[in-house]
């Protein structure tokens, strides 16, 4: 859900003082972060190497300040109502310490946001959204929540929180001789840990490809927790290096995970990007709202008459990587657009995303991306790398 393509950071953002800055702030700038301003925040886009960041994480580990994300928490009497209603996914039936990925859409389908919701018990959740698109969210679940007069208490816990993922193949081996119950958690589970005075929420989720968690801490002492979870952390010997926003790009585009602003927004359903496993398109018999989420008529149509477009892989040789934005060609006619491009450390050569016709979406299928001069590209099932 967060990273972006290198070449946007710096968009729209040239006042540093009025950034946000993480509670890990200090330990970047040790560490010789190059910060820009990225969603309100100031944050890492890399440590000195972007490709060398990327490579680590898949052999070894990274560690990410994911801070910027907005944590939301919804509780009380028609909390899961609620969020059943917003969700494109079934909230109903969550157990307690499970996580589940979902959309949140307007009436034509159109995704306002992709994120991860976090069960505690009967009415008491926590949702994790894009940075960029926190305030956006708040105001939705305000809106929602008067229009349709329910009664929950909507606490954005952001500020007072720090976020990191620690992913990678050998992260589990590391945590497992601080926690034994962490590595035996089953993917998009969660469990709550006390260490010092607070209590900490690790999560089996991630980003990356790789195999790792999520972990959401008080801001107040965050960097002592860390310190105790990830001994040495960033040190030569550290099976866990920091990795910045330009790998954690690079890893999510070969991972085929969507990115809102490239591949997911508002004028985007969830069924074209590929996304259809977080859709419950019968989730609701009633003909009344209540356990019908918004937008699920518009998805409906669009599940019955098929997609106009669909997200698909693009493999590319040479040296140059497409952009945002970048026309797909056939026989020299624009059929498609590019939504995120980046060279692949891990497989050797250019990657893109991008939105075609169906007709054009066929593995193997050769097109052209408008880079100056049409350049040869041809499409593949995504994702690109899958460990």
């Amino acid at each position: 859900m967060a990273g972006r393509h290198r070449d946007g950071y710096r968009a729209g953002m040239t006042d540093t003082a009025a950034l946000q800055q993480s509670p890990l702030n200090s330990f970047h700038l040790e560490h010789g972060a190059k910060m820009v301003p990225y969603a309100g925040w100031e944050l890492p886009l890399h440590y000195g190497s972007i490709s060398e960041e990327h490579l680590w994480t898949r052999s070894s580990g990274g560690l990410f300040d994911v801070s910027h994300m907005g944590r939301l928490r919804v509780s009380g009497r028609h909390a899961r109502r609620f969020l059943d209603r917003v969700c494109t996914r079934l909230v109903r039936g969550m157990e307690a310490g499970q996580c589940r990925y979902s959309l949140i859409c307007n009436e034509q389908g159109g995704c306002l946001d992709d994120v991860l919701v976090y069960c505690f018990g009967a009415d008491d959740y926590l949702v994790v959204c894009n940075g960029a698109n926190r305030m956006k969210i708040v105001q939705h679940f305000e809106r929602v929540k008067a229009e349709e007069n329910l009664e929950f208490k909507l606490d954005d816990q952001t500020l007072g929180t720090c976020m990191v993922a620690i992913q990678g193949p050998r992260v589990m081996e590391l945590i497992g001789g601080v926690s034994s119950e962490v590595p035996t958690l089953k993917r998009y589970r969660f469990t709550v840990k006390n260490v010092l005075v607070m209590k900490i929420i690790v999560s089996r989720t991630g980003y990356t490809g790789e195999d790792g968690v999520e972990v959401i801490l008080s801001s107040k002492f965050a960097r002592q927790a860390l310190g105790m979870l990830l001994k040495d952390v960033g040190g030569e010997a550290s099976l866990v290096r920091p990795v910045g926003l330009g790998a954690r790009d690079s890893l999510r585009m070969e991972a085929g995970m969507p990115l809102y602003g490239h591949e997911l927004d508002e004028e985007t359903d969830p069924i074209s990007a590929g996304l259809s496993f977080a859709v419950k398109v019968d989730k609701g018999e009633s003909d009344d709202q209540e356990g019908r989420f918004i937008g699920q008529d518009a998805i409906q149509r669009i599940v019955s008459e098929g997609p106009t477009r669909r997200l698909v892989g693009l493999t590319l040789e040479g040296r140059r990587s497409p952009r945002q934005g970048m026309a797909v060609k056939v026989d020299g006619e624009p059929v498609g657009v590019v939504t995120s491009g980046c060279p692949s450390p891990t497989l050797g050569h250019p990657i893109a995303m991008a939105y075609v016709p169906p007709s054009v979406a066929e593995p193997g299928t050769t097109v052209e991306i408008d880079l100056g001069a049409g350049t040869p590209a041809t499409v593949v099932k995504l994702p690109f790398y899958k460990r």
